[in-house]
């Protein structure tokens, strides 16, 4: 079953003191330091809705790299903004983070099925092993919880090998903590009070990273720009019918053979650059 989604995402205006958002609230910049990056979304996220991000700059010399989760805590309602979301903010409670790492991210259970909140999951070699194949379905199925794939997988820099890069990205060869690598976070309800958190990376579901977090209260997304993640810009995820926008830019990425071609076409330039990064 699909949820009834499609708000348009921003970040909250509360964040920490080394964030700085663009006029639209969708590119999220640590300006100094490597600490001070927690953002959250402006608006609590509806059962099966992603909050998806696309790292748009790196920072070298810093050690880690994004976090993102899920918190309960009402950005207004805090005092200041804790310097990490690890373990700053998880320690607060009611909160559930997952550090990114350029390897291993995949979830494997414990023998009781449980995951901690707020820590890292172990991985096992099967996951590591699964063979990567080129995604053939529409939408990426989650328990009874579907999302649109079309959006889920970055895209490379358009020149004249971006067509064969972007084959390259749906098969998940891009790393999760390279620029272009998108990544989001999501809830699946378990029952009448409890939901389970599933991190997406690039197209992929890592599994339950946190699994029992109550859904009495409503639950806000977080992402830590984080040492080596410099800048993310949030992603529109389209649920139901796609927009005219949308689909103007299939109908034109169908009729050429790789991105640069839209150069030669008498089109608007705002319309080629939405063609060539989406």
């Amino acid at each position: 079953m699909a949820a009834v989604l499609g708000q348009f995402m921003e970040f909250h205006l509360v964040h920490g003191t080394n964030v700085k958002l663009d006029p639209s609230r969708t590119q999220a910049t640590r300006v100094e330091s490597f600490a001070n990056g927690v953002c959250f979304s402006k608006d609590p996220l509806s059962p099966g809705e992603i909050f998806l991000v696309e790292v748009e700059e790196k920072e070298l010399g810093w050690c880690g790299h994004l976090r993102i989760g899920l918190t309960a805590h009402d950005p207004r309602t805090l005092d200041t903004v804790p310097e990490y979301s690890l373990p700053d903010l998880v320690d607060m409670g009611d909160s559930w983070v997952f550090a990114i790492t350029r390897n291993h991210n995949k979830v494997i259970e414990d023998e009781g099925g449980e995951v901690e909140g707020g820590e890292q999951p172990n991985v096992g070699d099967e996951a590591e092993n699964k063979p990567k194949t080129f995604f053939t379905d529409t939408h990426l199925y989650i328990e009874n919880m579907s999302i649109p794939r079309d959006k889920l997988v970055g895209r490379s820099r358009p020149g004249r090998y971006s067509h064969i890069l972007d084959d390259l990205y749906k098969t998940n060869a891009l790393p999760p903590t390279a620029r272009r690598s998108r990544i989001g976070v999501v809830y699946v309800p378990k029952g009448q009070e409890y939901a389970d958190m599933h991190i997406i990376i690039n197209g992929e579901d890592m599994g339950a990273s946190a699994k029992k977090i109550p859904t009495n209260k409503p639950l806000y997304a977080v992402v830590d720009v984080f040492a080596a993640t410099k800048s993310v810009r949030i992603v529109q995820v389209e649920y139901g019918f796609a927009s005219l926008q949308t689909l103007c830019r299939k109908t034109i990425q169908k009729h050429i053979i790789h991105r640069m071609a839209l150069d030669w076409l008498e089109l608007p330039e705002l319309l080629k650059h939405y063609c060539k990064y989406e």
